[in-house]
């Protein structure tokens, strides 16, 4: 067989996994960029879990999804960005436009909460983005979800007064990448995280809720995250 053989049957092989009807409505309800469970991808597909299990199993072997297990939790998201081209091109032919992922979770908790010891919710997650874009994290497909940082990253760590010889030489984890239950997106675990979170806690750019894992960003943290991340919370 040759290449061009292999490549037709390549195409037909990812075509079909498409083209059935509940694992296309898998793949779109995942083009967003928030990862979900096979509970919730069996109740977007309308099918039953056992089924559900079959089709991710289908997909995954194709390369169109990947799974991030969480603790006893597996969560399904696209393979990357490709993926999400070539869906989002099926969907400009069949001229139709695909509902977006709205998180349920309240309001206070959605924005900014404490995820064990870091920072979790729609802030934590614009952390981690500003982090990446910035190129501070350093990341190897080969380590899993785990982070690094880059020499341009270590500089500004080390900027906003974090001791990063402590950090790295405690017990556990230094950084990796935590997905967050109500955005479905990464935020930064770890004792790097937990870093993050105690000096925004230190120079009052967030406030901890007495009787909740709610977080408020005070005023004087707005004007610095803008300023530092050119985040707005």
């Amino acid at each position: 067989m040759d290449a061009e053989e292999q490549l037709d049957l390549a195409v037909s092989r990812i075509a079909a996994a498409i083209g059935e009807p509940a694992r296309a409505r898998m793949l779109y309800s995942l083009v967003d960029g928030h990862a979900r469970t096979s509970t919730e991808l069996a109740m977007v597909a309308e099918v039953s879990p056992s089924t559900a299990s079959v089709h991710l199993h289908r997909l995954k072997s194709e390369r169109l999804v990947k799974v991030h297990v969480q603790g006893k939790h597996r969560y399904y998201s696209l393979e990357g960005p490709n993926v999400a081209r070539a869906l989002e091109s099926l969907s400009v032919i069949a001229g139709r436009l695909r509902s977006r992922f709205v998180p349920n979770t309240p309001g206070r908790l959605r924005v900014a909460r404490t995820c064990y010891d870091h920072i979790a919710g729609t802030l934590g997650v614009a952390l981690h983005d500003c982090f990446q874009a910035r190129g501070w994290l350093a990341s190897d497909p080969a380590a899993g979800d785990a982070y690094d940082l880059t020499p341009h990253g270590t500089t500004e760590f080390t900027g906003l007064g974090i001791d990063l010889s402590a950090t790295r030489a405690l017990r556990r984890r230094f950084a990796y990448a935590c997905l967050d239950w109500s955005e479905r997106r990464p935020h930064v675990g770890g004792a790097l995280g937990a870093a993050i979170l105690e000096i925004a806690l230190k120079r009052k750019w967030v406030l901890q809720d007495l009787d909740s894992r709610s977080l408020s960003v005070s005023g004087f943290g707005r004007r610095e995250m803008w300023a530092r991340f050119g985040l707005n919370p």
